[in-house]
């Protein structure tokens, strides 16, 4: 059912147009890259390009923020791919460009410049019966295109009478006259797409898998006259199979003359990789709504964040400088983990309540058994605990001049006999700690070896044993608490050389929501002690105070 306009229309009447000046410039402002190098027998038509402009300037409107339901009115940046896109044609005076790839940082207004191309292919490329797609990876994704560009048309009198919008499971925007369509189209529902595709834009590229739905789009356009695909991307990780990354490159050689593609306009915001990412001139370099979409103090905020903290920093490179950045990032500098190596008076602590993790590794490796002490402050007590078979000690500290066998004789690891690690010592030496201190809970890896061992200590010994998971739903939450308690200072660790040794070790991999969580298989070396800490921490934060009120208050009474 078609959903009937709520909004006031705000354009009743043609607004009047800004001045277009200087197209032979304007053409031009595409970075690094020249129209003209490879157009061969195309041509430019000014009034083509006036149109587009037009139109998204005199009949569309802004939806959202400060500047809702006033004129959208482009940046040179925007304006410069409507006229290049719109303007330029081909000897049968078709469009010259059939694909366009828009690499620009979060927040610089992409999205709703997609929306605005969107309806004006709907509604003024007189195409008739034109199938047009918003698409993304996701239905919620799509709709971050479709939302605004439903909202443009029932703001203006004149679109929402020629079109009715469709809401709900279904999202489409039909005109009436020749039954044109914009609707959402995902991942999930792009194998099942047989369509007849006019254009099309694809939001946030680097969110997809593989390149299956760019690929249905692009070949469902053959039987159009002068079919159009926007595809649309912050950066993504370096990663195997990426789609983003596989269109830049080839935008890039495009742009630089390598490959001849004259139907292929690429638009490419981004900051070198040896630039400085402190300096507002790279900011704005990468950034061209800047100031606008995009606020300084905004940028500058999320410059500092990275300047803080290690793990955000390539997260701040990716999305708001477009800089392609590993996925797994080197988290925790030695000068901030010195910070926290004052002295831990483990006496102090006996009896102490404390929280444990125990990162149990393959029975050649280290174990470690990590307890954190809450204290009044907010900050933690930390003593680790570490054991190791002999010979893979030996073997370790010959071949990789990993100082184990120093450790040792400092009592910093236990070593078991043989070339397996002795599960009993380690239960022994759990149930000693026990005896000396208050350990509420041992959080173990829910995928855990040595399960015998855990049960025994959940069973026969006493200790409460909970499974904790090791994905970013888990981790993410204790991870970035421990990063904060080392950038306040209110880790003390006491300088413990093992543990020392593995937060060197430690590499975090991040999701697309810039979740972190220790990553075991890129870390250069052991981490089971920092794994073992952080997990200790996500079930000490979970602590909520179950004392009951009457056991502290008078009796209430309620007239």
């Amino acid at each position: 059912k078609a959903a009937k306009p709520k909004l006031r229309p705000v354009i009743e009447k043609p607004r009047r147009a800004r001045p277009i000046r200087d197209l032979a410039t304007l053409i031009m402002g595409i970075p690094g890259y020249d129209p003209h190098l490879q157009a061969g027998d195309c041509w430019f038509d000014p009034a083509a390009a006036r149109k587009a402009i037009r139109f998204m300037e005199t009949e569309l409107s802004h939806v959202k923020g400060e500047l809702a339901r006033k004129p959208l009115l482009l940046a040179r940046w925007q304006r410069a791919i409507v006229a290049n896109l719109f303007g330029w044609k081909r000897p049968d005076g078709t469009r010259r460009y059939r694909d366009a790839f828009i690499f620009v940082p979060r927040k610089n207004g992409k999205t709703t410049l997609a929306a605005a191309l969107l309806l004006y292919l709907l509604f003024e490329d007189g195409e008739p019966g034109a199938e047009i797609y918003g698409a993304a990876s996701t239905f919620g994704q799509a709709c971050y295109i479709f939302d605004p560009a439903s909202g443009m048309v029932r703001q203006n009198t004149t679109l929402s009478e020629r079109a009715s919008i469709y809401r709900g499971a279904a999202k489409a925007i039909q005109l009436h006259d020749d039954f044109s369509t914009y609707r959402v189209l995902t991942s999930e529902s792009a194998s099942a797409h047989g369509g007849n595709t006019h254009a099309y834009a694809v939001d946030e590229v680097h969110a997809l898998a593989d390149g299956e739905l760019i690929e249905v789009l692009e070949t469902s356009t053959g039987a159009r006259r002068q079919p159009l695909g926007v595809l649309i991307s912050t950066s993504d990780f370096d990663r195997e199979g990426s789609p983003c990354n596989a269109l830049h490159d080839r935008a890039c050689k495009i742009r630089d003359g390598i490959i001849d593609a004259p139907s292929f306009l690429p638009v490419i915001y981004e900051a070198d990789k040896d630039d400085d990412w402190t300096d507002p001139k790279v900011w704005a370099k990468a950034n061209p709504n800047l100031g606008v979409s995009v606020g300084l103090e905004h940028i500058q905020g999320k410059c500092e964040k990275a300047q803080d903290s290690p793990a955000f920093e390539n997260t701040f490179k990716r999305l708001h400088l477009n800089i392609r950045t590993e996925q797994n990032v080197r988290w925790i500098t030695m000068a901030l983990w010195d910070e926290g190596a004052v002295p831990v008076d483990a006496d102090a602590l006996k009896e102490k309540p404390c929280y444990a993790g125990l990162d149990l590794a393959s029975t050649r490796d280290t174990t470690a058994f990590v307890l954190l002490f809450p204290d009044d402050d907010g900050g933690y007590d930390v003593l680790p605990y570490y054991w190791i078979p002999r010979t893979n000690a030996v073997e370790r500290n010959r071949r990789d001049r990993v100082d184990y066998l120093t450790w040792a004789r400092q009592s910093c690891i236990t070593l078991t006999n043989g070339d397996a690690i002795d599960y009993g010592v380690v239960r022994r030496d759990i149930n000693a700690l026990g005896d000396l201190y208050g350990i509420k809970e041992i959080a173990v890896d829910r995928l855990f070896q040595g399960e015998q061992m855990c049960q025994q200590l959940a069973e026969q010994d006493g200790f409460e044993v909970i499974a904790f998971g090791q994905g970013h739903l888990s981790m993410a939450a204790p991870t970035k608490a421990f990063e904060r308690l080392l950038l306040e200072r209110k880790l003390r660790h006491g300088g413990n050389p093992v543990l020392r040794w593995q937060a060197s070790n430690v590499t975090v991999k991040l999701d697309e929501a810039g979740n972190m969580k220790p990553d075991k298989k890129r870390s250069t070396e052991r981490i089971d002690g920092i794994v073992a800490a952080i997990m200790a921490l996500g079930r000490a934060m979970l602590v909520t105070d179950t004392t009951s009120v009457y056991e502290t208050s008078d009796l209430f009474v309620i007239e």
